[in-house]
This record gives C-alpha cells, structure tokens and sequence, in this order.
C-alpha cells in the first residue's frame, strides 16, 4: 500500500494540474472516517470549489476522469466514488495492500527508516544532579529521551544524547555536609543531624567507602577516599564520583546511553557564563536595579524582567542555562530537544528570551521541550511514596528490579509526556492481556511459535517467503493487518515531528491487536503449500515490524514466553 499510495499522489497531483493548472493546492490522502467507505479519502474538490466557483462535485467527477486515466490508478484502484458534497473515496485493488508483505521483508531493520537528511539534532535528558539515586522520573525521562533518539535516527537525523550535570550549587555542599555527619557517627533522627542532609541508605554506602579509602570511577572521572572525615573537598568530589557511578549502572540497567556528559561547573571555568553575560549586556538587553543586574525577558514575552545577577554577586539559575544552550548553538546542532520534568515550565521563557537576546542567530522558539508530569507508583494497592535506600522516593533501580527493563520502558511510554502517569507494578507483572507489553510481546512470540511450526511439521523453508503469491491474503483480517503495517513509516515520522513517542506504544498495540484477531480467525497451517506460505509471509512481515517499532522504544521482542 505504500509504493501505491506513493504513485497514487503523483497520480493525483498530475490531475489536479490537468483540471485546476495553477491552483495552490497540495495532493493529499486522508483515511476514510468508515473503513466501509473504502481505504483512501480525498477532499480535493471541495477545496478547489470556492477558487474554481464550481460545485464541488462536478469537480469531483471531473478529478475522477482524469485520475482514471492515469496509469498508477489502473493498476492499484478498484473504485472511485463521490460522496456527500464532494468527497471522493477510494478502494484499492488486493494487490495494492498486499505488497507491503513484500516491502517490509525486502526491507527488513530498515523497513520505516527514512534516508540520511544531513542534519544534527541534540536531545538533552535525564540530567539528573549526582546528590542520590536515579527516582522514577528519571526514568520517565530517560525512557522519553532514549526513544526520541531512536525516533530521530529512523528519520534520517544525526543524534548526539547528552547529559547535563548540575555539579555546583547548594546540592552539592549538602551532599557532601551530609557524608561527613555520616562519617563522624550521625544518622537521620540525631539531635545533631541538619535539617537539610540527604537522609537515604545510599549516604551511609558513600561514607562507608569513603573511609575504606576506596576508588570509584564514573564516566569521566576516578577518585579515591582519604578516609579522612575532616577532608570536606575530598568527601564532596568523592561523593560526586560515587554518585555519578551508581546513575551511570542504573542507566545501564534501562539501557539508556549518552555521547557526552556536559558539566555545569564547566561553564563557569571555560568563561562561557562571563561571556554570554557580555553578550547580553553589549546587545543592550539588560539593566541594573537594586545592585542586581537584570535581563529585559519582557520584550521576548515572558512576563517579567528577570534578575540575572544577584546583589551577591553570584548568578540565577537560569543564566547558566543560557551560556550552555548557546554553546549547543555554536556546536552547530539544527535542532535542540530538552526533555525535563514539568516542573521546568517557568524556566522555557526566560532562556530563549536568553538566547534571542544573545543574538547569535539563534531562531525563535529554539529549543524544544518535552516537559513530562510526575509518576505514581502503585504496588498492593496501594501507592509506593519512599525507598528504603533513596529515603525519600521510590528509585528507577526499584522499578527495574520489581518488574524488568522493557516493561519498565514501555509503561513509562505508553502515555503522553504531559499526562500524569500511574505505574502499576501488579499490572506491570501480569502475563495477560490487560499488561501492554506482554500484550504486544506476546504476539511477536506467537508469531514465532507458528513460524517455527510451519518449519518443522510442513519442512518450511523462510526463504520462500520472499517470493510467495500474496493474492491469497484476501481474507478482511488479513487487510487489516496489512492497512497496519502500512501505516508504520507515517506513523513513525509524525512521531518524530511531534515529539511523541507515545504515539509508537499506541502503534504497537494496535498492531498487536490486528494480529491476535487474524490468530482467532484463520487456521495459518491448513490448506496448500502456496496459500500457507503467503500467510507465513505475512506473519513473518508483522514480526519485523513488531521488532522494529519495540527496539524505537528500547524493548525487547521476545521468541518465547
């Protein structure tokens, strides 16, 4: 249906040119309202009405005559039919559906996968701050970034994951405070004990190899304990390691990887912060109030003035942001994707008032945003606020180890980013039709069951499959399977544009649903070796694109379950 449809629009946009020359109007598909209606829809005639001062359906035949003409049309289309006020829709021939089966096997990985466009896009995500484990909403936003990455490349994109490190600021001073109480003999619930540390397991297990003088190594630095309990600087670089080695496993775990880690601290040190501040300051975009100078975010929208440097002397937090986002821009990335939680939301306005200020060619509305809402687990019923090592929240580590990876990826897809989600680990660990992974898990092992079947009690060869007549796949599930593995190239590249990779994990249930239908209703391994090797074909078909559409997502497709 692809390579139809595809010749069907030059098709179209040939007629069109025949019976409006000169009109502005781009030839387009859509989906019939009714799948009785047939499979294409298209609303040309009603839009060329008002210019043309004809009546839509006259147009509409007039759009059918010249679009029968065409040789694309003969040979893909049964019928064409006006109707209402002038809709024309279109039913193809079987073998228009039919020969995706073909495609997708010629295809194979690649099948979705548009050619390389010569762009760079940057997605920042999870950059979380190295003061505790990795929560649940790093894991939302890992799985969210991770899958974007994945998105992007299918569409022909150059991607560069990066994370950002917030090591400077209050955090940090109080992680490290924090280690120290818990080397010199405090604990949570001591009359000594701040108000402020960090009060999880985890802050023991770094004091506890701190004294043993032991060497941690994250991705880009090595440290080793003095022991020394009055060492301050030590216990803060010590913990800062430490920490960014435990979210470096944890990421490893959810299969999430990253091509540079950028440090805040860095932007202080390489003089980039100065020199975005002067660069804000020569434009005439600032003004000092109070001791404190600030930004004049007021003519790029935002809804007040913002203080940029405060009476202290030292800089708001939004500041630094800027400096990195224009380094982003001077690194040459077309395009900028930062996934973070919603609570992120006042930040947007006052960095690209930022970034337009700086005028260094940046456009409007760069760069994008993903802002994701918080997660609940649920566990027993009941909701699951505290881990016992985080202290205060329920750990991506915890989720992984009560569940697994891929339903832990997959859950945390399955909604829209700026959806409050509910993660369910009952459900997460039902092996039935109500857990979304295993759902769709299930029918590519299934699929795989009947292949290995066909195989072994009929001697199956794959390599026929390639060739197999697929003018016996006529049987209406068997259209509706091929309608979806049709959509799968549209549907990937309108994902990537909107930034929703949900859209993916709608795609696969329905997918999966399409082929648990078509098992209810036909027996695959009955009737002659031509008809079981067509529907072989198609099975085989649909589990490429299962395998496809899950590794988008980082989930596995199993053979057995």
């Amino acid at each position: 249906m692809i390579q139809a449809k595809e010749q069907l629009l030059a098709a179209l946009g040939d007629a069109l040119a025949e019976i409006a020359p000169g009109a502005a109007i781009e030839p387009a598909f859509e989906s019939p309202k009714q799948a009785a209606h047939g499979d294409l829809a298209c609303t040309a005639a009603m839009q060329l009405a008002r210019p043309q001062k004809k009546n839509p359906r006259e147009l509409a035949g007039a759009l059918i005559a010249a679009l029968q003409a065409r040789p694309a049309v003969q040979q893909w289309v049964e019928a064409l039919e006006i109707a209402g006020p002038g809709f024309i829709n279109i039913r193809l021939k079987p073998a228009a559906r039919q020969q995706v089966v073909a495609q997708v096997l010629a295809e194979g990985a690649g099948f979705g996968q548009a050619a390389a466009n010569g762009r760079k896009v940057m997605v920042e995500f999870v950059s979380a701050n190295p003061t505790g484990p990795l929560h649940v909403g790093h894991g939302r936003q890992g799985a969210l970034g991770d899958a974007l990455c994945n998105l992007y490349a299918s569409q022909g994109w150059q991607v560069h994951r990066e994370f950002y490190y917030n090591d400077a600021g209050v955090q940090i001073a109080t992680l490290a405070n924090s280690t120290q109480c818990r080397l010199k003999g405090l604990k949570p619930g001591d009359a000594e004990w701040p108000e402020s540390a960090y009060n999880g397991d985890y802050i023991q297990d770094i004091a506890d190899a701190f004294m043993a003088r032991a060497t941690v190594q994250a991705d880009d630095r090595e440290f080793t304990g003095s022991g020394d309990p009055d060492d301050l600087d030590g216990i803060r670089q010590f913990a800062v390691a430490y920490l960014r080695h435990e979210q470096d496993l944890d990421l490893r775990a959810f299969g999430v990887r990253f091509d540079h880690y950028y440090l805040e601290s860095s932007l202080y040190t390489s003089g980039r912060v100065e020199e975005a501040v002067a660069k804000l300051v020569a434009a005439g975009k600032t003004f000092e109030d109070g001791g404190a100078l600030w930004l004049r975010s007021t003519d790029y929208g935002d809804d007040k003035d913002r203080v940029m440097r405060k009476s202290d002397g030292g800089y708001t937090y939004f500041v630094p942001d800027v400096a990195y986002h224009v380094h982003k821009w001077q690194r040459g990335f077309d395009k900028v994707v930062n996934v973070q939680g919603s609570d992120h939301h006042g930040t947007i306005a006052r960095v690209r008032a930022g970034l337009q200020a700086a005028g260094v060619g940046i456009p409007t509305g760069w760069p994008d945003y993903v802002l994701h809402k918080m997660v609940t687990v649920m566990k027993g019923g009941e909701e699951v606020k505290i881990s016992k090592r985080a202290g205060s929240y329920v750990t991506l580590r915890d989720l992984i180890e009560w569940t697994s990876r891929d339903a832990v990826r997959f859950f945390l897809i399955s909604r829209k980013a700026d959806t409050e989600f509910v993660f369910d680990v009952d459900l997460a660990l039902k092996a039935n039709d109500e857990n979304p992974v295993f759902y769709v898990q299930y029918a590519h092992a299934r699929i795989c069951s009947v292949l290995e079947k066909w195989k072994a009690e009929h001697g199956g060869d794959p390599a026929v499959l390639a060739t197999a007549d697929l003018a016996v796949l006529d049987a209406p599930t068997e259209f509706a399977l091929m309608n979806r593995l049709a959509e799968y190239p549209e549907m990937l590249a309108r994902a990537a544009e909107g930034l929703a990779p949900h859209d993916v994990a709608f795609y696969l249930r329905d997918l999966a649903s399409a082929y648990h239908s078509y098992y209810a209703a036909v027996r695959f391994l009955d009737g002659s070796a031509a008809a079981m090797a067509a529907r072989m074909a198609l099975l085989q078909a649909t589990a490429q694109v299962l395998r496809n559409a899950l590794a988008v997502l980082g989930v596995s497709a199993p053979e057995r379950m």
